[in-house]
């Protein structure tokens, strides 16, 4: 996350932050800029080709800040959302402004990192689209069809998804590690099997993907892991099949960028220039910060922050992702 002030008084504002706390002004987040921008009395903003913005019609709603195009209209974070719970779902709703934070989030790491995002009104079969569901009438199943990435609104609560994390025997669930665990199917589907050299070099090292996935579901709930398996792969869940490990190293791609980028913003590491390779951000950035960050949750008597441990063959993973940024 960057490090962002008010343009009025120039105090510390954050991400979702729809006004500065301390003057006053009225905020709104501009995607293209990745700034926090005043807006007007209105909810306007101009920018410097005098192209007018104005606040999200879902501020009150889910809580969005970020600026759309049209008087009234959707920005492109919530444009992306295809379905989501009815006005009369109380409890849904208030979830829904939780995925949506985290969603908001995630399309803004996006495109930062230059990962392109096709919408579904530009390609009505593949494109990007979110179904955020709430349980409360249905059961809902977290996956990814087609471009579709459905998500539990449940899992925002976190009693249940802390429930949910010791029943699986996870070391780590967020709404946000949902959320880019599930786009890394999107773009292994966009991105590598689109071109014939990434599939085979993605075959060479997440495995064979055209293996049955209902069956190798079944063998890794029947028989777990192998035991070998935090030599090769990120989690235990990776070892399911070849999708599950790219969009697990997929995952952590992502969160390793966002947590150096804003200890970098914040001033815990230095600033550099980006590494040619990404194996030289994880050895002398992230390896670093992470055990410290480790050690500071335990001082406050909390798990470790980032509970992984990344061999030479993960490592490897994280570069083939790296390598798709445009």
């Amino acid at each position: 996350m960057k490090k962002q002030s008010c343009s009025a008084c120039g105090s510390a504002v954050f991400f979702e932050n729809s006004a500065c706390l301390r003057c006053g002004t009225n905020l709104g987040y501009h995607r293209e800029l990745r700034a926090i921008v005043a807006v007007d009395g209105q909810g306007r903003y101009r920018d410097s080709s005098d192209t007018e913005w104005y606040i999200c019609a879902n501020l009150l709603l889910s809580g969005c800040t970020w600026l759309a195009p049209t008087d009234g209209g959707q920005c492109f974070s919530c444009d992306l959302t295809r379905t989501r719970p009815n006005d009369g779902d109380a409890k849904g709703l208030s979830q829904f402004m939780v995925a949506e934070r985290a969603k908001r989030q995630l399309i803004s790491e996006l495109a930062a990192l230059g990962l392109p995002i096709i919408t579904r009104a530009e390609d009505p079969d593949k494109g990007l689209a979110f179904d955020l569901l709430s349980s409360v009438h249905e059961n809902v199943v977290i996956g990814h069809a087609g471009g579709i990435i459905t998500i539990d609104l449940a899992e925002s609560d976190d009693a249940y998804r802390e429930r949910m994390r010791a029943q699986l025997d996870e070391p780590y669930r967020t709404m946000l590690g949902h959320f880019r665990h599930e786009v890394g199917h999107y773009f292994e589907d966009a991105l590598v099997f689109s071109h014939d050299e990434l599939t085979r070099e993605a075959r060479d090292l997440f495995g064979d993907d055209t293996k049955d996935y209902q069956a190798e579901i079944d063998r890794h709930y029947s028989e777990g892991a192998p035991a070998d398996w935090e030599q090769r792969y990120i989690s235990r869940y990776a070892t399911m099949h070849p999708y599950e490990d790219f969009a697990e190293s997929f995952a952590h791609y992502l969160h390793i960028c966002d947590t150096v980028e804003t200890a970098r913003e914040f001033g815990l590491i230095p600033k550099a220039p980006e590494a040619n390779q990404f194996r030289d951000l994880v050895e002398t950035e992230w390896l670093p910060l992470s055990v410290a960050l480790n050690q500071v949750n335990r001082s406050m008597g909390k798990d470790d922050l980032y509970p992984f441990v990344l061999p030479d063959g993960v490592i490897d993973k994280l570069e083939f992702v790296h390598g798709l940024r445009a």
